[in-house]
C-alpha cells in the first residue's frame, strides 16, 4: 500500500544559512544602490542551493526588486544557446514591457536573438566576427537601462548546465556593467565541476573581479538536519533517527528530505539502497504506474516539457494525464514551469535517476515519439527552440537521416545567433551522423553559406547538393570563431587529408579548396604559437596560380598582405596588398577589400609614403562606416591609430584611438576595443601621460579578449617600470609578455620592443655580455624595412647602455664591437619623419659620448629638434645630456642650471626616477640650485667633488676608477691595505654605491676626476 504522497517532504523552516542569506542580502542592498552585483553560489547537488535562492528572491520582491529567473539547460536536452538569459528576458519582458521596449529601442534586430519577441534577427553579417561581442555588449547596455530607476534581480540557475555562449556572455556582463541598480545571481553545482569542466576556468576568472562574491554552501551539520526533520516531520525525531539520517545523508539537504519520506512511508533506515540510484528512485517507484510512465517520459523530454508536448508523447485521455501530473506534483517529483506551460523535475538528481534507468530502446523510442509529435504539430514548442529540440530528440532516436537535416538547420540557427560553440557541437554531431545517412537523403541536403570566402563542393549551391567539404569548413569557422583553435585546427587537418587522398567523392586535390583551409591553418597556427603560418599561405598561392579571381584569391593574398605586415613588412607584402586589393574589387568581396585596404595603407605609410598611406587607412575605414561593416571599420581605428602613432603624430593617435575604444564598445567589439585601447595606451606613453596609460594597460588586462592586446599592456608596464627604476618589476612584466605573445611570436612590432627592455634590464643589472648578445640578435643581419619605428628606440638604448658604462672595466669586453654593430644598423634605418630623424642624431650623439666625444654643440642639435616633437622623457633625457655636456666644457652654467631645472620637473612630473637622480646629482656636483633663486646670485665652483672626498680620498679613487686593488694602491700611495681598504669603504657610502665597479662608473659618468684616463 502506497503512503500519502501528498506529504510534504521539505521543511516550511528555512534551515542554517544565516550568513550566506545575509551576504546576499548585503549585495542586494549595494545592487541596490547602483552598484552592480554578481553572486556565485556554489555547492554540491542536492544541498540546499534553490531553496537559498527562493529566500533570497522573496526577500529581494519584499524590498521592491523585479526578479527575472531563468535556468541552464542540461546540454544532454539540446538546449537552445543563451537559454537562461532568453528565459529571464522574457520574464522581464512580461514584468516590464515598456521599459523593456524603451531599453532594447534601436537594437531589437540584435537583440532579438537571445528574445524573439523583439522583433525579426537582423541578418547574420557573414564577415563580422565581433558580432557576438556585439550582442553581448548591447545586452549589457539593456539590462543597465532596465535597471536605472528600479532594482533588477537576474537569476540563473544551473549555471555547471550552461552551454558556451551563456558562460561568454555572464564574463562579458561582470567585466562589463558598471551602472544600474542590478544584482545577477548565479547558482551551479560543484562537485559537478571537475578539473576539466569548462565552468572551472570562468569561475577562476570571476574570482579576481572585485564586485563577484562567490558562496560556498556546505552540508548540514547535526543540528541543522535536526532542525530539518522537526519541519519535514512536524514532530520531534527520535535521537536514533537523526543520527541514521545525518550519517546516511551525510548533510545533504535533499538526501534527507528523500530519507525522511521513507521513514515516513514506513521504510525501515537499513531498507533503502545505499546506492544513490536507488535512493533517488524510491519514491518514484511508489508512485501508481501512469504516473511512474509519465515521469519517465517527462525525463527524456528535456529539463522542462511542454504540456501538449507531454500529451501528444503520452497518449493517455487528458483526464488520466491530469491525473497523473497531479499525483508527481504531490509527491514533489515534478514541478509545474515557471511560465505555467509545462512541468519539470524538482531535482535534476531524480531525472538523471529516471533517465538512467530507462532502458536503451525504451529511450530511443520516446525520442522518437517526441520527435513525430513535435514535426506533427510544431506549435507545441515556441519557435526559437523548435528546431534545435527537434535535433536532439532525432539524434537521441538514433534515426540518422531524419536526424541530420534537423542537425544541421540548428546549426544554422545557432550561426545566425552567434552562438558559434553550440554551431560547432552540431556540425560535429552532423559529421558523426553523415555515414550513417542514405546518400539520397544526402544528395537533397544544400551547402550552407557561412563559411566565410569558402567555395561550397557544387558549382551552384542552389542545386548541388552538401558535401562532408563543406560540413569541414563550417566547422572549422565556426570553431575558430568560439575559441575553439585546437578543434577548429584538426578539422582542417582533416579536410586537407581528405582533399589530398580524394575521398568522400571531392575531387582530388581541388585547388580552391585546398587554398581557402591553407589559409585556414596558417591562421590557426600563427594563433595556437605553432609556427608563423606562411608555409601554408605560400602553398595556398601557388595553389591559385593560374585560376580565374575569386573570392578565395582574395581571402588569400589578403590574408598573406596582413602577414607580411607584421613579419616582413617590404615590397613584397605592399605586392600582396595591392593585389589582394585588385582581386576584392574584380569578384565584389568589398569586406575583404576594404581590409587589404587598410593593410596596403599601413605598409605604404611604413615604406615612407605616410600621408598617402594615412589616406588609405582613413579611406577605408570611412567606408566602411557607411557600410555599416563594424568589424572592419574598428580594424580602420586600430590601424590609423597605430600608422599616426609611427610618424610621430601622438596627439592625434590619441584622439583616434579614443574614438576606436568608444565605437568598439558601442558596437559591441570587445576584440577591437582591446587592439584601439592598447594603441592608445603606447601613445600615451609617448606623451609623457604615463598615470592614463597604465589606467589604460591595467584595463586592457582585465578586458581583453585576445591574448595579443594583453601583451602589448605588459610591455607598457615593462617601458614604465624600467624608466621609474624597477628593472627586476620590469623584468617580470617582459616575461608576462612573452607569454601573452608565445614562444613562436616572430612578428617585428613585439620582438624589437621586447628586445630593448631585456638590453636595458640586462645593463640595469650589470649584465653587459647578455646586453650585447641582445643587440646582436636583432641587428646582426639588419633591421628589416618599415621597421624603423621600433628599430631607433632599440639602437638608442643599446648606444646610451654603451655611453653610460663607459670607463667600467667590466664592460669593456666586447664595447668596440658593439659601438660598431649600433652605427652599421644605424646607417641603413631609415628615418622618413622628423621623430626618427631627431632618434637618428641622439643615437650618434650617445655613441660620441660611449667613446668619450661628447660635445654640447651635438646635443644642442638634438635638443633642437626634439623640443617640437611632445616627447617629454626623451626630451628631458636630452636636456640632461646638454646641461652635463655645457658643464663639463666650462660652458654657460646658467643655461645648464635651466636645462636641469625642466628636466628634473619633468621627472617629477613623470616619477621618472633615474633621470630624476641623474639631475639631481649633477646639479649637487657642480653646486647648481634645482629651484629658482628669490634673487640671482653668482655660483662659485668649490674646490671639491659635491661629495666631501677628501684629497686623500680623492687619490684612492683615482686609482679604484683605474681598477686598483687595495693593495696595489696601499703600494702606490705608501700606505697600509687596511688603511686603503678603510678609504674605500669611505668613498663607497659617500658616493652612495654598492661597489668598486659602480664607483669607477659613476667617476667617469660625473666627472669626478676629470683626469682619470679613459
Amino acid at each position: 500500500m502506497l503512503c500519502d504522497v501528498e506529504t510534504k517532504s521539505f521543511s516550511p523552516v528555512f534551515v542554517g544559512r544565516t550568513g550566506e542569506l545575509a551576504t546576499l542580502t548585503e549585495a542586494l542592498s549595494r545592487g541596490s544602490a547602483g552598484e552592480p552585483q554578481v553572486l556565485l553560489v556554489g555547492g554540491e547537488a542536492g544541498v540546499g542551493k534553490t531553496r537559498l535562492l527562493e529566500e533570497f528572491l522573496g526577500e529581494a520582491t519584499a524590498r521592491g526588486a523585479v526578479v527575472a529567473v531563468g535556468g541552464c539547460v542540461e546540454v544532454g536536452a539540446d538546449g537552445l544557446p543563451f537559454a537562461p538569459f532568453s528565459t529571464a528576458l522574457r520574464a522581464l519582458r512580461g514584468l516590464l514591457p515598456e521599459e523593456l521596449a524603451a531599453a532594447a529601442e534601436g537594437q531589437e534586430g540584435e537583440l532579438a536573438r537571445l528574445l524573439p519577441e523583439l522583433g525579426e534577427a537582423r541578418s547574420h553579417d557573414p564577415y563580422g566576427e565581433d558580432s557576438t561581442a556585439r550582442l553581448f555588449e548591447l545586452t549589457a547596455r539593456l539590462l543597465e537601462r532596465v535597471a536605472a530607476e528600479r532594482t533588477v534581480v537576474l537569476a540563473l540557475e544551473d549555471l555547471h548546465w550552461a552551454d558556451a555562449s551563456t558562460r561568454h556572455l555572464l564574463a562579458y556582463l561582470v567585466r562589463t556593467l558598471h551602472r544600474g541598480r542590478l544584482t545577477v545571481i548565479a547558482t551551479y553545482r560543484a562537485d559537478d565541476v571537475h578539473r576539466r569542466h569548462p565552468l572551472r576556468p570562468l569561475l577562476a576568472e570571476l574570482d579576481r573581479v572585485r564586485a563577484v562574491r562567490r558562496v560556498e554552501l556546505p552540508r548540514f551539520t547535526r543540528t541543522e538536519v535536526h532542525r530539518q526533520l522537526i519541519g519535514i516531520l512536524a514532530a520531534e525525531p527520535a535521537a536514533a533517527l537523526v543520527d541514521d539520517i545525518y550519517a546516511r545523508s551525510e548533510g545533504n539537504a535533499f538526501f534527507v528530505e528523500e530519507l525522511a519520506m521513507g521513514h515516513d512511508c514506513g521504510y525501515e533506515p537499513g531498507a533503502l539502497s545505499d546506492s544513490l540510484r536507488d535512493l533517488l528512485l524510491v519514491r518514484v517507484e511508489r508512485l501508481g504506474e501512469d504516473t511512474q510512465r509519465i515521469v519517465r517520459i517527462v525525463a527524456e523530454g528535456g529539463s522542462t516539457v511542454e504540456y501538449g508536448l507531454l500529451a501528444a508523447v503520452a497518449g493517455l485521455p487528458e483526464d488520466e494525464l491530469i491525473e497523473a501530473l497531479r499525483e508527481a506534483v504531490g509527491a514533489n517529483i515534478l514541478l509545474p514551469a515557471a511560465d505555467g506551460e509545462g512541468y519539470r523535475f524538482r531535482h535534476a538528481l531524480v531525472r538523471e535517476a529516471v533517465s538512467d534507468d530507462l532502458l536503451p530502446g525504451e529511450r530511443s523510442r520516446l525520442n522518437r515519439r517526441y520527435a513525430q509529435a513535435l514535426e506533427a504539430d510544431p506549435a507545441l514548442v515556441r519557435a526559437d527552440a523548435r528546431t534545435t529540440r527537434l535535433a536532439g530528440y532525432w539524434y537521441h532516436a538514433h534515426d540518422a537521416a531524419k536526424a541530420l537535416p534537423v542537425v544541421l538547420r540548428a546549426a544554422v540557427e545557432a550561426r545566425k545567433r552567434h552562438a558559434h560553440a553550440e554551431q560547432l557541437r552540431l556540425l560535429e554531431r552532423g559529421m558523426e551522423l553523415w555515414d550513417g545517412v542514405p546518400e539520397d537523403v544526402r544528395d537533397s541536403l544544400r551547402p550552407m553559406d557561412d563559411a566565410e570566402a569558402y567555395p561550397a563542393c557544387g558549382r551552384d549551391p542552389g542545386t548541388s547538393p552538401l558535401r562532408f567539404m563543406d560540413l569541414l569548413a563550417e566547422a572549422a569557422v565556426a570553431a575558430r570563431l568560439c575559441g575553439e583553435r585546437e578543434r577548429a585546427l584538426k578539422t582542417v587537418k582533416r579536410a586537407l587529408r581528405l582533399l589530398d587522398d580524394g575521398d568522400r567523392g571531392d575531387p582530388a586535390r581541388d585547388p580552391l579548396r585546398a587554398a581557402w583551409f591553407r589559409a585556414e591553418r596558417s591562421r590557426l597556427t600563427d594563433a595556437l604559437g605553432r609556427g608563423d603560418g606562411w608555409e601554408d599561405i605560400a602553398a595556398a598561392q601557388e595553389l591559385l596560380r593560374g585560376l580565374p579571381p575569386s573570392p578565395v584569391h582574395a581571402q588569400v593574398l589578403a590574408v598573406a598582405a596582413g602577414w607580411g605586415m607584421l613579419h616582413a613588412p617590404g615590397r613584397d607584402s605592399l605586392a600582396a596588398a595591392e593585389r589582394a586589393v585588385e582581386y576584392a574589387r574584380l569578384v565584389g568581396a568589398e569586406p575583404v577589400e576594404l581590409n587589404a585596404l587598410t593593410t596596403l595603407g599601413c605598409i605604404t605609410a611604413d615604406a615612407g609614403d605616410t600621408e598617402a598611406g594615412i589616406a588609405m587607412v582613413r579611406a577605408a575605414g570611412r567606408r566602411a562606416l557607411a557600410l555599416d561593416l563594424t568589424s572592419e571599420a574598428s580594424r580602420g581605428f586600430v590601424n590609423l591609430t597605430n600608422c599616426l602613432e609611427a610618424v610621430g603624430r601622438s596627439r592625434e593617435a590619441v584622439e583616434v584611438g579614443r574614438d576606436g575604444v568608444a565605437y568598439a564598445r558601442r558596437c559591441g567589439l570587445r576584440d577591437g576595443e582591446g587592439w584601439s585601447l592598447g594603441n592608445l595606451t603606447e601613445s600615451l606613453v609617448s606623451l609623457g601621460e604615463w598615470e592614463e596609460a597604465e589606467e589604460g594597460a591595467e584595463r586592457l588586462l582585465h578586458t581583453s579578449y585576445s591574448v595579443m592586446p594583453r601583451g602589448m599592456a605588459h610591455l607598457v608596464f615593462a617601458e614604465l617600470r624600467l624608466a621609474r627604476g624597477e628593472p627586476e618589476s620590469a623584468a617580470a612584466s617582459l616575461a608576462r609578455a612573452r607569454v601573452a605573445y608565445g614562444k613562436h611570436d616572430r612578428v617585428l612590432q613585439h620582438r624589437l620592443p621586447m628586445a630593448r627592455i631585456e638590453l636595458a634590464v640586462a645593463a640595469a643589472q650589470g649584465r653587459f655580455a647578455d646586453a650585447r648578445a641582445v643587440l646582436a640578435a636583432h641587428v646582426g643581419q639588419g633591421i628589416p624595412v618599415g621597421s624603423h619605428r621600433y628599430g631607433w628606440p632599440l639602437l638608442l638604448a643599446a648606444a646610451t647602455v654603451e655611453a653610460d658604462a663607459r670607463g667600467l672595466p667590466a664592460a669593456e669586453p666586447g664595447r668596440a664591437e658593439a659601438l660598431a654593430a649600433i652605427r652599421g644598423a644605424a646607417r641603413h634605418l631609415t628615418a622618413p619623419v622628423p621623430l626618427w630623424q631627431a632618434y637618428g642624431l641622439y643615437v650618434s650623439a650617445e655613441t660620441a659620448r660611449a667613446e668619450g666625444q661628447d660635445d654640447p654643440e651635438r646635443w644642442a642639435e638634438v635638443l633642437a629638434v626634439f623640443e617640437p616633437l611632445e616627447r617629454p622623457h626623451p626630451l628631458a633625457l636630452v636636456r640632461h645630456r646638454r646641461a652635463d655636456a655645457l658643464l663639463a666644457a666650462g660652458g654657460s652654467r646658467d643655461e645648464a642650471a635651466t636645462l636641469l631645472r625642466q628636466a628634473q620637473r619633468t621627472a617629477l612630473r613623470l616619477g621618472a626616477r633615474p633621470l630624476r637622480e641623474e639631475v639631481e646629482l649633477l646639479a649637487a656636483r657642480a653646486r647648481l640650485p634645482l629651484t629658482e633663486p628669490a634673487a640671482p646670485a653668482p655660483v662659485e665652483r668649490q674646490p671639491d667633488d659635491g661629495f666631501g672626498l677628501t684629497p686623500r680620498e680623492q687619490d684612492v679613487l683615482r686609482l679604484v676608477a683605474e681598477g686598483r686593488t687595495n693593495r696595489q694602491i696601499a703600494e702606490e700611495l705608501f700606505i697600509s691595505p687596511k688603511t686603503a681598504s678603510v678609504h674605500v669603504s669611505n668613498i663607497l657610502g659617500k658616493l652612495g654605491v654598492a661597489g668598486r665597479g659602480e664607483a669607477a662608473a659613476l667617476t667617469h659618468r660625473l666627472r669626478l676626476l676629470p683626469e682619470v684616463p679613459v
